[in-house]
């Protein structure tokens, strides 16, 4: 609850500023549509096996809705409530023709067999398909799933609706009309978006000359890129971490060494060095709450929701902090970090790139014409950065803080399409 709740109080702060109509607030405070489903499946022992399971549609002022689905073992309805209106202010700032939504299954996908899962990823495609569509709303994957699962789900809406629409879901495999660059797509935004703030100069002058030092909560997808990107472009990456827990290497980790050992044993192995130094100790080993507090010029959670409270936010020792996840600071460490000088890169910014580059994936299959992928790192270069540009201007204008604007922005343009319908 305390999720939804903060997404909601920055909301409520953010139109008292913008001078939001309370008739819009109410109606942008609750979302348009709450599906809830009962999920069955016959498991590999012959047994029924039951999962809840949601799809929320928030607003659809600026287009059709647009959201992933996750499948987690935590997930619940106000989670998924949060993340829809999330996604709404995320298409809105980045200038996106979408509105927002969410889905979840209640599962840890991994304590499923591949044809468990694919008859989970195909029971749920068959309950949102009535209320989905390419012009109506456009899932994507998000925590716990995947191109192979989105393709079962694209497949099994087009057995439904009797037509294969690649453009009906976005995160496929290329095989099946997705986009090249795509997967990439979130870390690559973040950095863009981090590259842009830093050559504001506002914080440069904080930063560890020549290599500033990045710790990295979550190494799946987006933490896995975006450590990759960060490495390839003189960022020096002091810690990693993932479900079992965290590596930190002062001088510097070895991020392609990292991926190439993940990659070959599906974990971050704790048994090898991956310190850039030929002559170092193994990494020191610390938890995901230890990691949060270590000294680095940039802190990147990238993993869930409020990891940064109340209670560790006072201890935190980064300059900047860069929210790849969605919602990982809760509001009241905001409010502590933003009184301690450490600037907070919101996360409907930050982690943008990924539904910027389902927006080019949609297109594409609307098209039917796909383009490469340095084309389209290229245009997610380009709307991030005009994007940017647009919150730095209206930080600069209103003097607040970088998430205020992203939401002033945000809720303005929604308002003004609310007020066009």
């Amino acid at each position: 609850m305390a999720f939804l709740e903060d997404t909601q109080t920055v909301v409520d702060a953010a139109a008292r500023i913008a001078k939001i109509p309370a008739d819009i607030l109410a109606r942008l405070q609750t979302p348009d549509h709450v599906y809830a489903f009962d999920l069955a499946i016959t498991g590999d022992g012959g047994t029924e096996k039951k999962f809840p399971a949601w799809r929320v549609q928030h607003n659809n002022a600026l287009g059709p809705y647009k959201g992933g689905i996750r499948f987690h073992p935590d997930s619940n309805l106000d989670e998924v409530q949060a993340l829809a209106s999330l996604m709404t202010w995320k298409t809105s700032v980045v200038g996106l023709p979408y509105g927002g939504a969410k889905g979840a299954v209640v599962v840890d996908p991994r304590a499923l067999s591949l044809r468990e899962l694919e008859a989970l990823s195909r029971a749920y495609a068959q309950a949102i398909t009535p209320h989905i569509g390419p012009q109506a709303d456009i899932p994507a994957p998000d925590v716990g799933t995947n191109s192979q699962i989105l393709d079962w789900m694209a497949d099994e809406y087009g057995k439904i609706t009797g037509r294969w629409d690649p453009a009906a879901f976005t995160g496929k495999s290329v095989e099946k009309g997705g986009s090249r660059g795509r997967e990439v797509a979130t870390g690559f935004g973040g950095y863009i978006i981090l590259r842009e703030f830093l050559q504001l100069g506002s914080e440069a002058s904080k930063l560890e000359a020549p290599l500033p030092s990045v710790v990295i909560q979550g190494f799946g997808n987006v933490g896995a890129h975006i450590a990759r990107i960060l490495f390839e472009n003189g960022f020096r990456i002091v810690a990693i971490s993932d479900s079992r827990g965290a590596l930190y290497e002062p001088a510097g980790i070895d991020i392609p060494r990292v991926l190439e050992v993940k990659a070959r044993t599906g974990i971050i192995d704790r048994g090898t060095c991956f310190a850039l130094s030929p002559h170092a100790p193994p990494c020191r080993t610390f938890t995901n709450a230890q990691l949060l507090e270590l000294p680095a010029d940039i802190l990147i959670p990238a993993a869930l929701e409020d990891v940064i409270t109340q209670e560790n936010a006072p201890k935190i020792r980064a300059n900047i902090i860069l929210e790849m996840a969605n919602g990982p600071v809760a509001h009241e460490a905001d409010e502590i970090l933003a009184r301690r000088g450490i600037e907070v890169i919101p996360d409907i910014l930050a982690n943008s790139g990924g539904v910027v580059g389902s927006y080019f994936e949609w297109v594409q299959s609307l098209e039917n014409k796909y383009w490469s992928e340095a084309e389209v790192l290229q245009r997610t270069d380009e709307k991030l950065t005009a994007a940017f540009a647009a919150v730095a201007a209206e930080k600069e204008a209103r003097g607040t803080t970088w998430r205020m604007a992203c939401y002033i922005r945000a809720l303005t343009r929604v308002a003004e399409g609310m007020k066009r319908v």
